[in-house]
């Protein structure tokens, strides 16, 4: 029988040999994987029955526990690291990123102390700096990484709030005389509604912005509403300007609702955590006026490809963060309180996880990613072209890897485009509504996406459409 504890800790040899053994089987894991179909059949009943019996009542060797946990992910989940996955910017990840995993696993620092884990936080704290830096905030900002996109977005929330009313750190939503409201646009991310409630500020607290038409916010509505907010004694707070909607890739009029937010004293916030990456390329210029806000939302397991759960907050004003997180442990050793997470950030036990972006910064530079993104726009931009030949139109004109498109056959052929796609195996789109109409959405999140790939689209594409549209014509 398997000792318990040796399972647990293996002597180095051991280790060593299985480290290896588990090695080589994500190596063929990955070689077969363009082989295989984007979309799996799902685990087998067999493999799922295992798993209920699963009652942890006796040790099972490590090694076959493994080869069954792969042989699940292999089938049983969309393989959003496959060439053919053009869906939701879930990446293929860098190598660099996976090794930051392995390195921060081993060692697992405890990162929200700096006297704990003093090279760790620092290579944490420049990488913030040189992004900041890149985007062009002012000297003296701050930030730290987070578990996402919605974390960081929550800490600008509470920031806002933090700002617009000192008080709001001790009494709550309670110190405000006027009820608080954040504004973002329609074709924002919603997990604003969920954050609005984690805040305390309640989901009416979130004021929709109606869409230009082209899916970014539209600056006189915004302004418009602002207005009627006032005038019914309501508090604006935060301006939530998008770079990059999950939809379309589209940037909202940053340097307009900058001025908006600074106009009426609101804290103004991008959430550019897929569109952020742009700012390793020339076509950065894309994102004007995100220089200017007082916080910035960038996930680097998005565009700049880390493995999951890699999010980051910027911001101009360190000092307010500072305000929301304060709290006094006595058991916590404590050295420079600006370097100490714990005290100016949500998170208190926390990951390593800037190791990831650090090491890919560091091996390719800002010039590799400037390629990375740079040629993720060239694919979306062939499909696109492709397409136009045969009578497709494109629905969003985004400085971004993501191309909508809208078949010949009209709005209402997509879901059928869409799941015939699907089925074919080869690769996974998706259906999104853009300015109230279903578009088949195709984003380059993968590395390993190649022209070639994009050219077969193209003709799967055209192969399935006389069926689509003879089942139009005779939908019986």
């Amino acid at each position: 029988m398997t000792d318990p504890h040796y399972s647990l800790f293996p002597d180095h040899d051991s280790r060593t040999a299985a480290d290896h053994a588990l090695t080589e089987r994500l190596g063929v894991s990955r070689r077969l994987m363009p082989s295989r179909d984007v979309v799996p059949a799902g685990p087998s009943g067999e493999w799922l029955r295992e798993l209920r019996n699963m009652k942890f009542d006796r040790p099972r060797e490590l090694a076959g526990l493994t080869e069954w946990v792969i042989d699940g992910l292999e089938t049983g989940t969309v393989q959003v690291t496959h060439p053919g996955y053009l869906g939701l910017f879930n990446p293929a990840p860098t190598f660099a990123s996976e090794c930051a995993d392995r390195i921060a696993s081993s060692f697992n620092p405890q990162v929200c102390v700096h006297s704990h884990a003093p090279a760790a936080v620092e290579i944490e704290l420049h990488v913030i700096r040189e992004v900041a830096r890149r985007v062009g905030m002012p000297d003296g900002s701050g930030g730290h990484f987070t578990s996402g996109g919605s974390e960081a977005n929550l800490t600008a929330v509470l920031c806002a709030l933090q700002a617009a009313c000192p008080a709001y750190g001790d009494d709550g939503v309670c110190a405000f005389a006027r009820a608080p409201r954040v504004y973002v646009s329609e074709e924002s991310h919603l997990a604003w509604l969920k954050i609005a409630h984690a805040g305390g500020i309640g989901r009416n607290a979130v004021r929709l912005i109606q869409t230009d038409g082209r899916g970014r916010m539209d600056p006189d509505a915004l302004a418009e509403a602002i207005a009627t907010d006032i005038s019914s004694g309501r508090m604006p707070v935060m301006i939530a300007a998008t770079a990059g909607t999950t939809n379309a890739g589209m940037v909202d009029p940053l340097t307009r609702c900058g001025e908006l937010a600074r106009e009426h004293g609101m804290w103004f916030h991008v959430d550019a955590a897929w569109g952020g990456a742009l700012i390793a390329s020339d076509t950065g210029g894309a994102l004007k006026g995100i220089e200017r806000a007082d916080s910035i939302t960038i996930d680097a397991h998005k565009w700049f490809a880390t493995t999951m759960g890699a999010g980051m907050f910027l911001t101009s004003r360190p000092d307010v963060a500072a305000q929301v997180f304060r709290v006094d442990a006595s058991y916590m050793p404590r050295s420079d309180t600006a370097k100490d997470f714990f005290v100016n950030s949500s998170q208190w036990s926390r990951r390593f996880v800037g190791l990831r972006l650090f090491l890919a910064l560091a091996a390719a530079g800002w010039t590799g990613y400037a390629g990375h993104v740079e040629r993720a726009i060239r694919l979306a931009d062939r499909l696109a072209r492709r397409l136009q030949r045969d009578g497709w139109s494109l629905a969003n004109d985004s400085p971004m890897a993501v191309a909508c498109l809208v078949p010949p056959e009209g709005h209402e052929a997509v879901p059928s485009y869409v799941d015939a796609v699907r089925r074919d195996g080869r690769f996974w789109v998706s259906t999104a509504v853009l300015e109230g109409k279903a578009v088949l959405r195709a984003c380059i999140t993968n590395g390993r996406t190649s022209e070639r790939d994009i050219d077969t689209l193209v003709h799967t594409l055209k192969a399935v459409a006389p069926s689509i549209g003879a089942h139009r014509r005779n939908p019986t």
